[in-house]
């Protein structure tokens, strides 16, 4: 799971690694990289100062390490119907002895106070069920 720090310039080794340089990459060599970011190297506003000569060229240095992964996949947060279908749905799978109702009702709870609606919350609630 990648990202770096502003002070760390890694990620431009990294960058060569990935495509590739004088030295051919050996076949016994795979690099799967995650992020939960677009921005891998963090981006600031003074990074588009007026008085920098090549301004876009410093956030495309930035954003070039991100471009070089070949997938990037979207997980859009789901509905508030879906996420109940989600924990229903994963309450179900562990076997868990409570009425729709009352699972609908502690998950809007527990949605409200945890972030929101998504699926890592749906698993957490579903969890803490599963712990009580």
């Amino acid at each position: 799971d990648l990202s770096f720090e502003e002070f760390e310039t890694d990620y431009k080794y990294l960058k060569a690694v990935i495509e590739g340089g004088l030295e051919s990459k050996p076949d016994n060599v795979l690099i799967y990289a995650t992020s939960n970011r677009r921005h891998l190297v963090r981006e600031y506003h003074s990074d588009r100062a007026d008085d920098e000569k090549n301004k876009s060229e410093t956030v495309q240095e930035k954003l070039s390490l991100y471009a070089r992964f070949g997938v990037s996949v979207y997980y859009p947060a789901p509905e508030e119907r879906e996420f109940f279908e989600i924990v229903k749905e994963l309450a179900h799978r562990r076997s868990l002895a409570i009425s729709d109702e009352e699972l609908v009702a502690g998950a809007r709870k527990w949605a409200l106070s945890h972030s929101g609606w998504s699926g890592r919350t749906a698993t957490q609630f579903v969890d803490h069920l599963c712990g009580k």
